[in-house]
């Protein structure tokens, strides 16, 4: 029977690897997170087997993790077998069927609600990153290259997971935040900084949508940065039909992943099978 010996020395080495590949820092965590559980599950001297690796899917299964949090799980170790030669011990993922309905959308009346409360706190910082997020379907840790350069280009080039992609900034878009700088003198460099000049972190971003909930009528559980993209991906979608293209604007390397954001509401859902009109009423 094929074993393998799992160390630290090599999880470190794994992760080392993973910043080599320029993976987000909170992919890293997740995964060596992971990977950490993992270890901790193995017997006293750590080695590895098909027969371990299959009972660790199960245990997962029997702590009652979610399908979907156990495929995340299963990648994160799938990843590090592969880093130690062990390509023919990888799990099989779970199979999901693919859910078409997006419970939490933000809809456009509400994005719009959010913008007039960012005002009426008087967070014109804010109110206008909610729009550049929002305008571009850019990434909330991809503010950084919204620049005062990429304004006058138009366009802003964006590096992220590996890739290098284009991002073009509407016209509209680009006006108010020509204005904006102007107004708080911003010469150079990223727009969204803080007072001694560093981007603004996603988790303050995060926690200053939260506070314009309550005065927008906005429920808590929509307002986070990443649903101002997946607005973005379903606006463009709606209005375009084209999948692919819009892999491209948001950086996706796998579609499959892209077709989650055009996901629609369960209400939308509802209103489009009443609409086809295949039930007969009695009364």
């Amino acid at each position: 029977m094929k074993r393998a010996k799992l160390s630290v020395k090599t999880i470190k080495k794994y992760k080392n690897f993973l910043y080599e590949e320029e993976r987000s820092t909170s992919t890293i965590n997740k995964y060596i997170r992971d990977i950490q559980s993992f270890y901790e599950y193995l017997p006293e001297d750590k080695m590895i087997t098909k027969e371990i690796l299959v009972a660790y899917k199960q245990h997962l299964a029997d702590k009652k993790y979610k399908i979907s949090s156990i495929n995340s799980m299963l990648v994160a170790i799938n990843g590090l077998l592969e880093f130690m030669n062990l390509s023919s011990f990888k799990l099989k993922l779970h199979k999901l069927q693919r859910n078409v309905i997006c419970e939490e959308e933000l809809s456009k009346e509400e994005y719009k609600r959010l913008l007039e409360a960012a005002l009426k706190k008087e967070n014109e910082r804010l109110y206008m990153l909610l729009q550049t997020i929002c305008g571009t379907g850019i990434r909330v840790s991809e503010h950084q290259y919204i620049t005062v350069e990429s304004l006058k280009e138009g366009k802003s080039v964006v590096h992220n997971k590996g890739k290098t992609r284009v991002i073009f900034i509407p016209d509209k878009l680009r006006k108010i935040l020509i204005l904006y700088c102007k107004q708080e003198k911003i010469l150079s460099g990223p727009i969204f900084v803080t007072k001694r000049g560093n981007p603004m972190d996603r988790s303050n971003i995060w926690v200053a949508m939260k506070k314009l909930c309550e005065d927008a009528k906005v429920d808590g559980k929509k307002v986070y940065p990443h649903n101002l993209r997946h607005l973005f991906a379903l606006t463009y979608y709606r209005m375009q039909k084209d999948v692919v293209r819009l892999a491209d604007i948001l950086g996706h390397s796998n579609i499959e992943t892209t077709r989650i954001y055009t996901m629609t509401s369960g209400k939308e859902y509802q209103k489009s099978l009443s609409k086809m009109d295949l039930v007969d009423l009695l009364c």
